[in-house]
């Protein structure tokens, strides 16, 4: 039995229907849907644990407290962090780089001083650095694609300097579905005391993540994207690099002491977490990981690498599409279930609206990734993302109802 017929009934929007039939979810890599497990989460603590976290000295707080730092730990464990004061509660994978960004790239970076990107990183990856290297000097250099369309290694070996002090890199591109030589370029950097933040919002829901094997000097995700709650995400940094860097945002909780004129900053990670956080939906987190944990992600990878292998050999078969990215066989480290693709003569919206009308659910635009569209020459495209609850009859609905459009 696979994985999503195990686990359908679990997700209760997968029982809706549009226009009398059910929907058939492949957007998953803007967001996923959550399990009954989740959503229950974020309801029971409201009706059983409300009350904010390390403040009170009553039981509602103790609960609170009990099942948020319970979810920080859960993460750490999920990605090998070695601590789980290693991992920062944040809004999303955006706040998390945004504020390494500005902690840590404000009080680092000078002129001259060089960031590595590559051109299919997502606008999150890219805008932060821009803003920061215009306040400091920094200069901005961006690893091209091979011809296949995957991260040029040798471009990037052509790139790092002495003068590199970050590099910013996808671990799987949410538009060309590509995994990304991570090690590698986080080994090449470390050898020039360059810094490595991983942008890991695609590879945390689909496969087994080992910060410590890794090795990178942060990584961030979003939970949306891992079947939990929107509006929480998280930082991972190596402990003696958070601590190196100062607050972020200034506020309650952030602080150990607050005099007339001065203050001093909370240990780590509480230092970047002022005001109060979003309880209920990290707690929700910690469910989603649960769920996950269950289910295993090596066998979550597994499953999807088949299905992404079969859906990729279906877009190919219609003669009016043309897609992007690497084809998984000669991926050179494996490509999952996201593909961009041109619907021929039609305009990608108006393909999604189309599709929607037979309750297929996928996506238009430009994903968030406006540089490598500009890189590749292509306007806008249609995309189509797979997760572990989806199936190969709905691939096959999707193919089919694609088919009628192109064809009409």
């Amino acid at each position: 039995m696979t994985i999503s017929e195990q686990v359908r009934a679990d997700f209760p929007i997968l029982r809706e229907q549009i226009n009398g039939k059910p929907i058939v979810y492949l957007d998953n890599a803007e967001t996923t849907q959550k399990p009954a497990t989740v959503i229950n989460a974020i309801s029971q603590f409201y009706e059983y644990a409300n009350s904010n976290v390390h403040r009170g000295v009553h039981t509602l707080s103790d609960r609170a407290n009990e099942a948020f730092d319970g979810t920080r730990t859960k993460i750490a464990s999920f990605i090998h962090a070695t601590s789980p004061m290693e991992i920062v509660y944040t809004r999303n994978a955006t706040e998390a780089i945004n504020l390494v960004a500005y902690s840590w790239g404000m009080s680092n970076l000078g002129s001259g001083d060089e960031i590595i990107l590559s051109v299919m990183e997502h606008d999150s990856n890219i805008i932060p650095w821009q803003m920061v290297a215009e306040k400091t000097g920094a200069v901005l250099k961006y690893v091209k694609l091979t011809p296949s369309q995957e991260y040029d290694l040798d471009h990037f070996q052509s790139l790092i300097s002495p003068r590199t002090k970050l590099v910013s890199i996808v671990h799987i591109s949410n538009t060309l579905g590509c995994i990304n030589p991570v090690e590698e370029v986080i080994s090449l950097a470390h050898q020039q005391g360059t810094r490595v933040l991983v942008d890991a919002c695609q590879s945390t829901p689909h496969l087994p993540i080992d910060v410590q094997r890794m090795d990178c000097d942060w990584l961030v995700a979003s939970g949306h994207k891992m079947c939990g709650p929107l509006g929480i995400g998280f930082l991972y940094g190596k402990l003696e690099v958070l601590g190196q860097m100062p607050p972020f945002l200034g506020g309650g909780k952030m602080n150990a002491h607050v005099f007339t004129d001065h203050f001093t900053v909370a240990d780590v990670p509480y230092k970047f977490e002022a005001g109060t956080p979003a309880i209920a939906d990290a707690i929700a987190l910690g469910a989603a990981i649960d769920y996950l944990n269950t289910l295993g992600m090596d066998n979550i990878y597994s499953e999807e690498i088949q299905m992404s292998h079969y859906l990729y050999e279906k877009l190919q078969q219609i003669p009016a599409i043309r897609t992007w990215g690497p084809p998984p066989e000669s991926a050179s480290k494996g490509r999952l279930g996201i593909s961009i693709f041109t619907p021929g003569h039609l305009d990608p919206n108006d393909l999604c609206q189309t599709l929607d009308k037979s309750a297929v659910i996928i996506n238009a635009g430009d994903h968030a990734t406006q540089v490598l569209h500009r890189y590749l020459g292509i306007q806008p495209t249609a995309r189509v993302s797979l997760y572990f609850y989806n199936t190969y009859a709905e691939i096959d609905v999707f193919i089919a109802a694609l088919k009628n459009a192109v064809n009409i």
